[in-house]
């Protein structure tokens, strides 16, 4: 039962019958998002696979039956090698003003299980040190924006082909859900393949400060296969109108071209494994439309 369960205030998850009144909340609570906005939200959170046991969307707090604050939450199994462990993003949330004091109960509410790895990857920037305090961490404190194209010490011998062709070389089968996956979030997805294995990528599309085309790294097996593939990958994003990829690093980033930008989307976690640089994949970024722009 909610700690809170026992005042006129209490916590519970989000059911189907909430949606139609947290879009609502919602849309009041971030006026450049609609209702309708919202509604495609929970529309790609009921499609999640969203693991066994946890909150389909997240958690609200209600007073008199009225919904007064809500957290979203995204939830997956991930999969590194033959181990998986749990992973969930923090996302949205938003509480009315009258009942902000009651805020700090709804994250409990959210953090409770201590076997899970909890990310927020978007705080504002006046939240962080809250985030401190409730025991989260930074992973990432800056970015690197990379003009891969132009790198000097890349393989270029690959072919990039997108998510929908199925590689002749050798990949993980959870690589291939997750390409197709994000893919229908929007993500280019796509295979850089060799004669040895094809190497699973993801990148969003956004824009530097709203103007410049580019794309922000959502997924790749490790930093160093970005490293390898740059050019192949640069000259497949360049034709494609993205000449830059935004990397979440703690520093410049050795054997590609560009800049480190420290303090920019800084990002968090807490719980027993540390996220690893290069792996947003199942995340607000990738499945909230229209989030990054």
């Amino acid at each position: 039962m909610s700690s809170l369960s026992r005042s006129p205030v209490r916590a519970r998850q989000i059911a189907d019958a909430d949606i139609s009144s947290l879009a609502e909340l919602l849309g009041k609570g971030f006026p450049g998002k609609s209702r309708e906005y919202w509604s495609q939200v929970f529309d790609r959170l009921a499609r999640h696979s969203t693991p066994v046991g946890r909150p389909k969307y997240g958690y609200l707090i209600e007073s008199e039956g009225v919904a007064v604050g809500v957290i979203l939450l995204i939830s997956s199994m991930i999969q590194q090698g033959d181990t998986l462990t749990m992973r969930c993003n923090l996302s949205t949330w938003y509480v009315r003003p009258n009942f902000r004091f009651y805020a700090p109960l709804l994250i409990s509410q959210a953090t409770a299980e201590k076997n899970i790895t909890y990310l927020n990857i978007t705080p504002a920037e006046h939240t962080r040190p809250i985030l401190e305090v409730q025991g989260f961490s930074p992973y990432s404190h800056g970015r690197f924006v990379a003009c891969l194209s132009r790198s000097t010490k890349a393989l270029t011998v690959a072919d990039v082909v997108g998510s929908d062709v199925c590689p002749s070389a050798y990949f993980e089968p959870f690589e291939r859900d997750l390409l197709l996956a994000h893919a229908r979030y929007g993500c280019v997805s796509v295979w850089c393949t060799t004669s040895e294995r094809a190497y699973p990528f993801v990148f969003l599309r956004r824009f530097v400060k709203r103007i410049v085309p580019c794309v922000q790294l959502i997924y790749c097996r490790h930093i160093d296969d970005l490293i390898r593939f740059a050019r192949p990958i640069g000259r497949y994003l360049g034709l494609r109108g993205y000449p830059l990829v935004l990397i979440d690093s703690e520093g410049p980033i050795r054997g590609l071209v560009g800049k480190y930008v420290d303090g920019i989307a800084p990002k968090y976690f807490r719980g027993p494994t540390s996220p690893r640089l290069g792996d947003l994949a199942y995340t607000e970024a990738a499945i909230l439309p229209g989030l990054y722009v």
